[in-house]
Parts: structure tokens; sequence; C-alpha cells
């Protein structure tokens, strides 16, 4: 693998090359060795907050089974499957206001994601959906990938990916300033718990092999989500259309805290590989269940 070629795509330090010697790497091999003599794509799921370097992660494995092992991989983010922004609307007058913010479960199109699971399981021609941030809106359809065979590898990624209910008694009490002003009679809470345990639940179980990228804590995901927006801020001094303020990022991130901090505390137990993240989001440990 050219590990000088993936550090330069993907803007990465010299560094991450050691991160990845010493802990991806060997997490490859192991994928490599849990596939072996698999008759249909082997799904792997990668879990992680906002900010916590999934993507990367997602992007160094595909990169590495492919070139080194000349296996056929899919990527997929769960954020690819997110409605457009006219049936977020209609779900934000029909249910709660809070869904017309795209993000938590019942704003993603389930349905599409398990067709698309299904056509690859198959080896039938396959469209790969893919979202567009900038405009809030998938891309054009015809702008999207186009897969011909079955894959050996299919990752799926997103900050909710693998992650479980809570149970109703526990949807009453709100957890920050958002639920308790905009949901005091936790509709919109109950409606994405409701949406996770339902076919949310039916993509997980497909899920072969499951990553965690944990977080020390839900305070460590807002700096980190602020980071990004600085970072985007100072690329952005002459247009900050669409850049977030500290409190902006603040109010967006309550959004995702419930089921972060619900996945933080019961999702490593469900998981092959934790991968245990220290403030700097540096890995200090891992788990290997296997």
């Amino acid at each position: 693998m050219d590990i000088q070629g993936f550090l330069t795509t993907h803007q990465l330090p010299s560094s991450y090359a050691e991160i990845a010697q010493k802990w991806f790497t060997p997490l490859c091999d192991r994928l490599i060795k849990h596939q072996d003599g698999a008759k249909k794509p082997f799904i792997v799921g990668i879990n992680g907050s906002q900010g916590s370097g999934k993507s990367t992660l997602t992007s160094f494995i595909e990169a590495y089974l492919s070139s080194v092992h000349g296996k056929r991989v899919v990527s997929l983010s769960i954020d690819d499957f997110y409605y457009d922004q006219s049936q977020r609307n209609a779900l934000a007058i029909k249910v709660h206001p809070l869904l017309s913010t795209r993000g938590v479960p019942g704003t993603h199109d389930v349905a599409l994601a398990l067709s698309v699971f299904r056509s690859l399981d198959k080896g039938a021609r396959t469209l790969l959906p893919r979202f567009n941030k900038a405009t809030d809106n998938p891309f054009p359809r015809e702008q999207w990938p186009v897969i011909d065979e079955a894959p050996d590898f299919i990752i799926l990624e997103g900050w909710c990916v693998g992650a479980t209910p809570q149970p109703s008694v526990e949807l009453k009490k709100p957890i920050n300033q958002l639920e308790e002003a905009e949901d005091p009679l936790a509709i919109w809470r109950s409606f994405v718990n409701t949406s996770l345990a339902g076919d949310y639940q039916t993509l997980f179980d497909k899920i072969d092999y499951r990553i965690m990228l944990k977080a020390p804590s839900f305070d460590c995901v807002y700096q980190w989500r602020l980071e990004q927006e600085h970072k985007l801020a100072s690329k952005a001094l002459d247009d900050r259309g669409g850049i977030m303020s500290d409190e902006e990022v603040a109010n967006f991130v309550q959004h995702y805290q419930r089921i972060t901090e619900h996945a933080l505390r019961h999702l490593p137990e469900k998981c092959d590989t934790v991968f245990y993240l220290d403030k700097a989001r540096t890995i200090t440990e891992q788990d290997v269940n296997e």
C-alpha cells in the first residue's frame, strides 16, 4: 500500500502512518481472516461520534484491503441515505419541527439502504447513493457511483451505526436545553427512538464485524465539532456562508447527544474491536472481542 499517497490524498500528517501501522493494519488483517471463505459480501460496521475519524478509517481500510489483498470494497456512509429537504420538511410538519434537521434516526431512507445492500449481495448492478451536505440534498442519481459486481467487503460507517434504542422510560427526562425547550412533550425523541428500534436494527443486524472509535465523553464531541467548524471558517474568510457560530454548533450537536451518550455506554460490549480515544483523538488502547 502506498501510505505516502494515502496521507497526501487525505491531507494527513506523517504521524498517521505510525498510527495505521500500529492499530489499523492489524485490524485489516483480522478482517481478512474473518472474510476468508465467505460466500457473500462481508459487512463491516464502523461507529464513531462526530469528528472521531471514522471516515478516514473507512478510507484506510478500503485502500489497504484493495491494494494489499486485491479485494473489492464498497464504502457507504449512513449520511448518504438522508432524506432530501422536502421529505424532511414533510416529517417536520407531520411529526415534529426538529425533523427538518438531518441527522437523527427517522431522517434516513433506510428502505433505500436495505435495497442497496440486497442488490450488492446479489451482485446486481447497483447505484450507490451520495448525499451533498452543501445543498442538504442527495446528489442527482446520474452522479451516483455504479457497482457492477458483488464486492468482497461492504463498509457502513456512521455516528449511529449499530446504536440501539433506549427503554421508553429513559426518554421522559430531557437531557439538554434543546430537548427541554423544543421537545417538552418528548414527541421528537420518541419518534427518533421508535425509528431506531425499527428498520435501522434490520440494517445493523446485517453487520458481520463491528468497530467503534470511542470518544471519552460527549463533551469531547462538542469540542471536536467546534474544531471542524473553526477550520472551515479559517478556509473561508471571505465567504462565511454556512459556517456555524460556536453557539450554533452547541445547539446542533445537542440533536446527537442522547443517542451518542447511549452508544458510548452500551455499544462497546457489542463490538468486535473498540478503539479508545483520548481528548486529542489519539488511540490509547483497544479491546478486541472476537
